[in-house]
């Protein structure tokens, strides 16, 4: 039986940690604070939004939601997030995805300035990334790494496949694992034969969002299996792209959905406004 990666008891853990750097801020006059904002009522996007408060709340961090209607035009979008640039009480900003769609995300991440970008989505921070000296983590890619790490398992010398190429988490997994000395493949949808690339892997991370894609026949006996997606079943249960029962018995390591990755995700969030906010204090400072 594989080990579940608990990426809810570490996500506790990584929050206890951070409020107790909130309160070092505090005593030097920096309360952090992370401003987000929600354009239209897409229900995923108020849970997360909800769910974001609680984590604030949970790590010592003040927070601000700018809750705009449906019909908001990128031109104010863009100007409430030029405000909360020039604010010094407010150390990072989160615009919830997806927008309505007559927004152009690229411009509205664009718009967000690079040292309050806490998601990491500005190419200034996905430049660094790159370059291996990131400003911020890549919340989803880092919480993965964080629990790897948690769990002693060292990605060096090892064969990684990243199943998806999104920006938001496909690219910069890739990136992370590579700069631990992995070798890594990036899969996905036209990739030829996706089975005979997943059943290479040592360290197999699905990031589709494809109900079922990863079955137990694409796994190494031994392999750590991430699921990072969130999908829901027929049944309004949520599960990822990994069919569990038939990938936990052949993996060494496995996320389990929920309870993986997506704490992780938040944690780190969480994480990079902390750092900001520190970044910001010995600006005052100097």
């Amino acid at each position: 039986m594989a080990v579940i990666l608990d990426g809810k008891a570490l996500a506790a853990e990584i929050k206890a940690n951070l409020s107790g750097r909130a309160q070092t801020l505090r005593e030097k006059g920096v309360t952090p604070c992370l401003a987000v904002v929600l354009v239209g009522n897409d229900s995923a996007s108020v849970i997360y939004v909800r769910n974001k408060k609680k984590d604030c709340e949970e790590s010592g961090i003040k927070s601000l939601a700018f809750e705009l209607p449906e019909e908001t035009s990128q031109s104010g979008l863009i100007s409430l997030i030029n405000d909360l640039n020039a604010r010094a009480d407010v150390h990072g900003i989160l615009v919830q995805m997806p927008l309505p769609g007559h927004i152009n995300e690229k411009e509205i991440l664009l718009a967000v300035d690079p040292r309050k970008d806490v998601d990491a989505f500005h190419p200034e921070n996905v430049g660094l990334i790159t370059q291996g000296q990131p400003r911020f983590a890549p919340c989803t890619p880092a919480g993965v790494m964080a629990l790897l790490d948690k769990y002693a398992i060292d990605p060096k010398g090892k064969e990684c496949v990243v199943v998806g190429r999104s920006d938001i988490v496909g690219k910069p997994m890739a990136l992370l694992l590579l700069h631990r000395h992995a070798t890594v493949t990036i899969a996905h949808s036209r990739t030829p034969d996706l089975a005979a690339v997943c059943r290479r892997a040592d360290i197999l991370v699905s990031a589709v969002g494809r109900l079922g894609l990863i079955t137990g026949d694409m796994v190494k006996p031994g392999a750590v299996v991430v699921d990072v997606a969130m999908n829901r079943k027929p049944d309004g249960k949520l599960a990822g792209d990994v069919v569990f029962a038939e990938a936990e018995p052949k993996a060494s390591y496995i996320t389990p959905v929920p309870g993986g990755v997506g704490p992780m995700t938040r944690a780190i969030l969480m994480q990079n406004t902390i750092t900001a906010a520190e970044w910001a204090q010995t600006q005052m400072k100097g």
